[in-house]
């Protein structure tokens, strides 16, 4: 049976505290000015009345209760609920300890209020903040303030260059021919208060119009141009793209092509086509070479056509090249033996030759040519 692949999105309490869904971020930060005031109250209680066990478990239960219950939730609902319930449940316990509760319920009052209101924004991100649901404008890197309940860290935009990628499937080139193609696009927004409050989902924007992008770029061109100017072909997509994104204050820098995929059948045809096409270059190449061959040769007769002592100069230094290892042979036509004497120079060469004798009880011997008169 085969197995089926599924790919989940990857859910984290930092991407979530980043998006439009969570109303505060509740970062390590926000844990221990938590855990501080807790700790301050009981401090402060222990001073004014006696030092109570119950008392001091009450603060560093609710302590870690509150900063667990506002990690996950993120939302001013979890913390008036669960602010309520522990600051109730702190003053039914002090009383039924008879233990004073005011300090106590106090300070859990003051934790549970202040510890969201302290947020950090990275240096690359900017914080866009709703008062009441209106826009109460954009807060910098580092720390700064929101009031409890009534505002609203809408969304963290982060303001670096990212990278997303997109992919066009079977898609009908200008000669119909199907293609998947698989690219990359640069982008970053520059105007945080745009990203968020003119478009809902400015990621998934960004990556739907360059797909659809790419694939009005795939309709335009033929296969030929796509595979030999993918430059050109990532330029008019992000200027599409950038046209698209500006006016939500996001930015595409470029796009790039990473790889397009013809069909099985189309690519051995290609192949076969490039090459026969070396197939001819290299014929055309082997001709123009026997035509420059033809031309050198016909300048070396003119020259020989007149000077028949540099013929036979050249008829000997031929004979000499392939008589000088031994026992080869050399085969020139029979115009050439007439024409540049090459039958006399065979037969003086031959003359020169030492012959072997060899008698019937005896060893072969090496005897020399006689001379010729």
């Amino acid at each position: 049976m085969a197995g089926i692949n599924v790919s989940l999105p990857k859910i984290s309490l930092e991407s979530f505290s980043g998006t439009a869904r969570a109303d505060y971020r509740f970062a390590p930060f926000n844990a221990l000015l938590l855990v501080s005031l807790m700790l301050a109250g009981l401090i402060a209680h222990t001073l004014v009345h006696e030092f109570s066990v119950a008392a001091a478990v009450y603060a560093i239960g609710a302590a870690l209760l509150l900063v667990g219950i506002f990690r996950l939730t993120q939302l001013w609902e979890g913390v008036v609920v669960t602010g309520t319930i522990v600051a109730l449940s702190g003053y039914l316990m002090c009383r039924h300890l008879v233990i004073p509760s005011g300090i106590l319920v106090g300070m859990t009052v003051a934790a549970v209020l202040l510890s969201p209101c302290i947020q950090i924004a990275y240096q690359w991100e900017r914080a866009v903040m709703l008062r009441l649901g209106k826009f109460a404008g954009i807060r910098g890197s580092g720390v700064f303030v929101i009031l409890p309940v009534i505002d609203k860290v809408a969304q963290y935009v982060d303001q670096r260059i990212r990278v997303s990628d997109f992919t066009a499937e079977t898609t009908l080139t200008k000669d119909t021919v199907p293609v998947n193609v698989d690219a990359i696009a640069f982008w970053m927004v520059w105007d945080a208060e745009k990203s968020v409050l003119e478009v809902a989902d400015y990621d998934a924007a960004v990556i739907l119009s360059a797909q659809t992008a790419l694939r009005d770029a795939i309709g335009r061109s033929e296969l030929a141009d796509l595979l030999s100017h993918r430059d050109r072909l990532g330029g008019e997509i992000q200027q599409v793209l950038d046209k698209k994104t500006n006016p939500w204050g996001i930015t595409a820098q470029s796009v790039e092509i990473r790889d397009i995929v013809i069909p099985k059948g189309l690519e051995d045809a290609m192949s076969k086509q490039a090459q026969a096409e070396r197939e001819r270059q290299s014929r055309i190449i082997l001709g123009t070479a026997e035509t420059e061959i033809a031309e050198k040769f016909a300048q070396a007769s003119d020259a020989y056509k007149e000077n028949p002592v540099a013929l036979h100069l050249r008829a000997m230094n031929m004979v000499f090249e392939g008589l000088k290892q031994k026992g080869s042979m050399v085969i020139v036509p029979s115009t050439a033996v007439e024409s540049m004497g090459l039958g006399a120079l065979g037969g003086l060469t031959a003359l020169g030759q030492p012959r072997v004798t060899q008698s019937a009880n005896s060893s072969p011997r090496i005897e020399p040519t006689p001379a010729a008169e």
